[in-house]
């Protein structure tokens, strides 16, 4: 019998699954700061995006010329405009700024997470976690 023949044999065999379960105890205080940062910041970037395409949008298509007509008729003001109380600029700041404050609470927020965590694995014992190869 061939080698080739032999190895065709072995793989039509099924490989026994194998499980592991294991449970996860801790969980690195920095190790979870750097991870939560980075989410953060990555949505950070995603709300700064959406919104100053989203303001691009509402000034191309009209709409604020159609909300301006209606404070106009509203407050009687022909000098209003919306554009002027929210240009680009101040949506780009507003968004910014309101970024970097999630970014800075959400590091906050994911590092308590893990001290919590640490804390209560000393009563529940932690997570277990199985994992089986196929």
């Amino acid at each position: 019998m061939s080698v080739a023949a032999r190895l065709q044999r072995k793989t039509e065999r099924q490989a026994p699954s194998k499980q592991v379960r294991l449970r996860l105890v801790y969980i690195d205080f920095w190790s979870a700061v750097k991870l939560s940062f980075l989410v953060w910041i990555c949505l950070a970037v995603v709300l700064i995006v959406a919104s100053i395409l989203i303001w691009v949008v509402l000034f191309s298509t009209g709409i604020f010329g159609t909300i301006d007509g209606l404070f106009q008729d509203i407050l009687g003001d022909p000098s209003f405009q919306i554009a002027n109380q929210f240009g680009l600029g101040q949506v780009a700041t507003f968004a910014i700024v309101v970024g970097l404050l999630n970014a800075v609470i959400g590091t906050i927020l994911g590092a308590i997470g893990a001290l919590l965590y640490n804390l209560s694995v000393r009563l529940t014992g932690g997570l277990l976690v199985g994992f089986q190869n196929n």
